[in-house]
């Protein structure tokens, strides 16, 4: 009798199990970079495409290589563009958005280094879902060229 409580167990805790990993990757980044620096430089952007499985936010942005770390905003006002923070960007469930140069974008300011080509910045994405859970991303980004672009 203990043979098959074990066996019937088995598949719901293996399904148990696999929600919870699903449910832990409901958000991937693809192709992050940020921006290399001059030596003086105090501010670069970084960017990346994020995709929700579900309706989500993102809300926030953390690093150790800036004072200040924003989610931030290429905008028309009075003829001209201007950056502007924002308190987060909506994630609709399934479709990529881009955060790139002249929209969207994560700006980090008060750099305590020069960030050079080559290198690697972490960045923790802070992600609010519907339930306005709080989900940490963390990504290696790659640190690009001055005067790199990616393709489109």
């Amino acid at each position: 009798m203990k043979t098959k409580f074990f066996a019937g167990a088995l598949p719901l805790l293996l399904a148990t199990t696999f929600a919870a990993t699903c449910a832990l990757a409901q958000v991937t980044v693809k192709d992050p970079w940020v921006r290399a620096t001059v030596p003086a430089a105090k501010a670069t952007g970084a960017f990346m495409q994020v995709q929700s499985a579900q309706d989500a936010r993102l809300v926030g942005v953390r690093t150790s290589v800036a004072g200040i770390a924003e989610l931030h905003q290429m905008a028309m006002e009075d003829n001209m563009m201007k950056m502007q923070a924002v308190e987060g960007i909506d994630l609709p469930a399934g479709k990529p958005v881009m955060l790139a140069s002249g929209g969207y974008h994560v700006m980090l300011m008060q750099l305590k280094r020069q960030l050079k080509e080559g290198e690697t910045v972490p960045l923790t994405l802070v992600v609010e879902k519907k339930d306005k859970q709080r989900e940490n991303i963390e990504v290696n980004v790659p640190v690009k060229a001055l005067s790199y672009s990616p393709a489109k």
